[in-house]
This record gives structure tokens, sequence and C-alpha cells, in this order.
């Protein structure tokens, strides 16, 4: 079982390291198609970009987000493997993106190759040309091993599944659309930019190819929720939060209104088994709210600052305040009904001494 976790851990770390190359990439397309969506004609329906200049700042945006999974399967195999597995997990997310295995291809090409390259640096090789394995060997034969295996094995059955979740999306109403809001919304508020919220994003943003843009929203929605509402939970019970917690709630408000969930993690370290549920509730509710209204989302970002480049703008900004609201409200009841129980027993406790 220790065995399993320490591989589990790897992964995650890996995983983490992926993202974390992947963020520029995700920043820059999402501002550029941001920007050029914001000043074209938008409906429910899509966009419109007619202005040359606009369109060469979507191109480049477009073209930025299209790195999106190849980086993240090259960092991810550098997070197992350091910079002798980076080609070899490019190459295998280029293979999933070129085969349309989505996200999850591209995940699995960076774990694929991590291990990979881990496996042939552990081969005994005389001291004379072992320089040779991280710039020659690792890449040869790791990336072969990668290619062949991404292109006649993982490809197709991933690339199958990705196509029948996208029609299944396409055609989703009703409950089955709310229900997967509402999962979404909790993976996104869960962890607060750890590794559930990340796979929840990821998720719904690989979809833009496809044009869908309806589950981008919830995410969206959900990405601001935890620290705006925490923030808002400070705000509406001050003497029962210390100045260091006022002071946090301050920085998460901001930090929400910029689409940051690390805003939130000050008060979930602190309090994680009333903090996180209420943060999972809002950000659940916020996300159906925001799926119900068939509100669209162009950028692969959240919070108030992507209202622009949203349809529905209104019922988006009242996803946003109800599921802070929510977060708000069953935070302030779980910690405020616990600490209240405890203030009485340690004043009984007191006068008990004192007597």
């Amino acid at each position: 079982m220790s065995l399993i976790k320490q591989e589990l851990n790897r992964i995650k770390e890996a995983l983490m390291t992926g993202v974390g190359y992947m963020i520029p990439f995700v920043v820059f397309g999402g501002i550029c198609i941001a920007l050029s969506i914001a000043f074209s004609d938008m409906s429910s329906k899509g966009v419109n970009i007619t202005n040359p200049i606009l369109k060469v700042i979507n191109t480049f945006g477009t073209q930025s987000m299209g790195m999106m999974i190849p980086i993240l399967a090259a960092f991810t195999a550098f997070g197992f493997a350091d910079r002798a597995a980076i080609m070899p997990g490019f190459l295998g997310g280029l293979i999933a993106v070129n085969g349309e295995a989505g996200f999850l291809g591209g995940l699995i090409a960076g774990i694929l190759a991590g291990y990979i390259v881990m496996a042939i640096k552990k081969i005994p090789i005389p001291a004379t040309v072992r320089a040779l394995v991280p710039i020659f060997v690792a890449p040869l034969v790791g990336g072969l091993s990668v290619a062949v295996i991404m292109q006649y094995i993982v490809v197709a059955p991933i690339s199958g599944l990705m196509k029948t979740l996208t029609l299944f999306l396409q055609n989703m109403q009703g409950g089955n659309a709310i229900l997967l809001a509402a999962i979404l919304g909790i993976m996104t508020a869960f962890d607060m930019g750890g590794p559930v919220n990340v796979v929840a994003c990821l998720f719904a943003w690989s979809f833009f190819s496809d044009n869908i843009y309806t589950l981008s929203a919830p995410v969206a929605v959900a990405i601001a929720t935890p620290p705006l509402g925490m923030g808002l939970a400070t705000l509406l019970a001050k003497n029962r939060y210390d100045s260091i917690d006022r002071e946090s709630g301050k920085a998460a408000l901001v930090m929400g209104m910029i689409g940051i969930s690390e805003g939130a993690i000050p008060f979930a370290a602190k309090d994680p088994l009333r903090v996180i549920p209420a943060n999972c509730l809002g950000g659940a509710v916020g996300a159906m709210i925001a799926m119900a209204a068939g509100v669209n989302e162009y950028a692969p970002h959240g919070g108030p600052i992507v209202t622009l480049v949203a349809t529905h703008k209104l019922w988006y900004l009242l996803a946003i305040i109800v599921g802070a609201t929510v977060t708000a409200i069953t935070a302030n009841f779980l910690k405020f009904g616990f600490n209240n129980k405890k203030k009485k027993i340690n004043t009984t406790n007191t006068d008990t001494s004192s007597d």
C-alpha cells in the first residue's frame, strides 16, 4: 500500500509540475482569445470576429492554447525524469492532439514518457557513454517507445472515448447537464488550485476546440466562489474572526474578483473540515446556476474579471454571487455552531476551577 501511495504522490507532483509550465501558455492564449472575443460580435450561438487585427490576436491565442496539451505532457514527464523526458513527453502530447485524444491522452503521454525514461536511466551504462543518455539515448529510445505506444495503443480508444464524450456533451440537456455542472463545481472548489481543481478546469477547457463553452462557465464560477465566499464570511461575522482572518478575508475578496482560487487556502488550511465542504457546496450551486442559464464562457479563466467574455452576463454574475453567499453562510454556520458550544464548555470549566 505504501508503494502505491508513493507512486500516486509521484504522479501528483509530476502533474503539478506539468501544470506549472503549462499555465503561461494558457494565460497568454486565454487573454488573446478573450480580448479578440470581447470586441467582436458575440451571441449564444458563437462569436463572429471580423476585425483583421482581432483575427490575428485570436490566432495567436489559439496557437498558444494549442500547445497546452503537448507542454503539459512534456513537463509532466519532466517531473518524473528531468530534462531527458521532455522530448518523449512533448512528442506523445503532440500525437495525442493530432489523434484527437485530448487532455486525457496528453496526461497519459506525460506519465508514460516519465516512467519509460525513468526505466531507461536505470539501465547500467558504461560511464564513458553515460553523458549521452539525456541527449541521445533517452530521446531516441524513449521517443520511439512513447510514439509507438501512443499511436498504436493509446490514441484510438482514448480518441473514441473523447468523441463519445464530446457528442454526449453537445446533446446534453436538462438534469444531466445540471449534474455535470455540480460535479465540475465541486471538483473546482475542492482544493483551490490543486490537482482536482486542475483536472476539472482542463477537462472543461479541452472542449474549446469543439466549440463547447458551456462547461467552462460552471468552472469559471466555481473558481471564484471559494475566495469570494470566505472573504464574505469574514464580513458577515466580523466579531467571530480574528484580525489575521479578517485580513486574509480582504485578500481573498481581491483574489476572487480576478479568479484566483488560492485566496481561500488560508481558511481551508486552518479549518478544512468546515471550509472545504462550504466551498464545494457554494461551487456546486453557482456552477448549476450558470449551466441552467446556458452561460457560455470563452476564456480559460474564472471570476468576475472574465464577465466581459461571457454570454448572459447577469446570470454569470448572479451565479458567482449566489455561490459565494452559499459558501459564506455555510462556513459561518458550521464554524460558529461548533465554536459557540466550545465556548460554553470552556466557561463552565473556568467557573468550576474558580470555585
